[in-house]
């Protein structure tokens, strides 16, 4: 893209024939667009076609935001994968994906009560039932969990031999 002479050039070296824009696109928080378009003449002989369009006149179109937003653009671009950037997203990874999984997975974007006092009950309610979910989910500790101490009843019947179920925890036996 040659901003200065209001130009595209494609893979093949054909050169664009019209640039318009930029143009207000249909959402009002979007970018505006800037548009590029080739002649037939220019797409239908080229042997990449197929890669480049489908369109049934076999002529491209480029779309793409102006220069200011593309200059942003690839600074972010480039941004995004130093390390320090890395670290600072996977934070907000983690909170997204819970974010994600509340509203998708558990049905948070609406209310099923009216009132702040009921909605607020119903996000709390669904927040425990997904720790609790979570936590199910953990696998077991590595270290077996140390026995109790028997209990008089327990030491009562050792010393009389009295032979006790095996799911009674205890550190002699």
């Amino acid at each position: 893209m040659d901003y200065d002479k209001q130009q595209v050039t494609c893979p093949q070296g054909q050169v664009s024939a019209g640039w318009h824009g930029p143009y207000p696109t249909s959402s009002p928080t979007a970018a505006p667009l800037i548009v590029a378009r080739f002649t037939k003449s220019q797409c239908r002989p080229c042997p990449a076609r197929t890669q480049c369009t489908s369109t049934a006149d076999s002529a491209r179109t480029v779309g793409f935001p102006p220069r200011e937003l593309r200059d942003l653009q690839l600074r972010v671009r480039a941004e995004q994968q130093t390390p320090e950037w890395k670290t600072r997203y996977a934070v907000r990874s983690g909170v997204e994906s819970t974010v994600n999984e509340f509203a998708h997975g558990h049905g948070m974007r609406r209310c099923r009560y009216r009132g702040q006092g009921k909605a607020h009950i119903q996000h709390v309610l669904t927040a425990i039932a997904v720790n609790i979910e979570r936590l199910s989910g953990l696998r077991p500790a590595e270290e077996a969990p140390i026995p109790r101490q028997p209990t008089a009843f327990q030491n009562y019947l050792d010393q009389r031999e009295i032979p006790r179920l095996k799911s009674w925890r205890t550190l002699g036996s």
